[in-house]
C-alpha cells in the first residue's frame, strides 16, 4: 500500500486545449501519464493537487474524470487555479454517481485519515496576481479559512499538507500560509502550479523547518510521488 501525490494533470479530452503553452515537456503528456500513473494498485491513495480539467463545467469534464477515475485506488482531489468546472460537494459526488465513478473525494474545508497522517489542505493562494492588479483579498481569506478548517480537523495527528499553489519559491513567500503551516506544526508540504521555466524557482527540501516538494505532473517526469508506503495504512473520511 503506498499514498501518492501528484498535480496538474491538465487533461483536455473534452475542452481542447493545447499545452504547448507551458514547454516541449508536455509533447504526448497523455500517454505519459499513463505510463507514470500504472505504478498505482488498488489498494493505493493518489492526492491530486489541482489543475486536472481544463473543461469548463463538470458535465464538460466527463472524459477527463473518466480517465482519473480508471486510476487504480481512491483519489483525494485538491482544487486549482485551472479547474473551472469545480463544483459544490454534493454536485461533484452526484456527477460521480451518475457516471459511475468510484473512489474520489474532494479536499476542501476537511481532512483524511491514512494510517497516523493526517491529509489536509486547500488551493492556497500566489501573491504573483498583485503584478496584474488582480489579487483578490476576500478569496485570499477564504482560502486561509478552509487551509485552518483542515488542519484544525486533524487534531493531534502528524499533518502533511497539500496545496496547489507554492506557499513559498525564489524571492517570494505567502507569510499568512507559511504561518499556519508552523501553528499546526505541519512538516511536510506539497504543491503544484510551478511549470517549464518556473520550476527553477521551486523551494524544494527544508525551509522554516517545513519540508517542501513541487509535485507538477512536468516537474516528476508525468510520475507520481511516493509520501508513504505501508503494508497497512487505514484511510478515512
Amino acid at each position: 500500500m503506498a499514498l501518492y501525490v501528484i498535480g496538474d494533470l491538465h487533461l483536455s479530452f473534452q475542452a481542447n486545449k493545447p499545452m504547448d503553452v507551458f514547454g516541449k515537456l508536455w509533447g504526448g503528456y497523455v500517454d505519459k501519464l499513463r505510463k507514470g500513473l500504472s505504478v498505482i494498485g488498488p489498494e493505493d491513495t493518489t492526492v491530486l493537487l489541482g489543475d486536472l480539467s481544463w473543461a469548463m463545467g463538470i458535465d464538460q469534464a466527463k472524459e477527463d474524470f473518466a480517465f482519473i477515475s480508471a486510476i487504480p485506488g481512491r483519489k483525494i482531489i485538491v482544487k486549482g487555479n485551472h479547474d473551472y468546472w469545480w463544483t459544490t460537494a454534493s454536485k461533484f459526488y452526484a456527477f460521480c454517481a451518475a457516471n459511475g465513478f468510484a473512489d474520489m473525494w474532494i479536499l476542501n474545508n476537511n481532512c483524511y485519515t491514512y494510517g497516523e497522517l493526517a491529509l489536509c489542505g486547500t488551493r492556497g493562494w500566489f501573491f504573483e496576481e498583485d503584478k496584474h492588479g488582480t489579487h483578490d483579498e476576500k478569496v485570499f481569506n477564504r482560502e486561509l479559512m478552509r487551509l485552518e478548517a483542515s488542519l484544525k480537523a486533524a487534531g493531534e495527528r502528524e499533518k502533511v499538507c497539500f496545496l496547489h499553489y507554492p506557499p513559498v519559491y525564489r524571492g517570494y513567500l505567502c507569510r499568512p500560509i507559511l504561518d499556519l503551516l508552523h501553528d499546526y506544526h505541519v512538516g511536510r508540504c506539497y504543491y503544484g502550479h510551478l511549470h517549464s521555466e518556473s520550476h527553477k524557482l521551486a523551494v524544494t527540501g527544508g525551509f522554516e523547518g517545513i519540508e517542501f516538494h513541487l509535485v507538477a505532473a512536468d516537474y516528476t517526469g508525468f510520475r507520481p510521488v511516493v509520501v508513504k508506503t505501508s503494508e497497512n495504512s487505514q484511510f478515512s473520511t
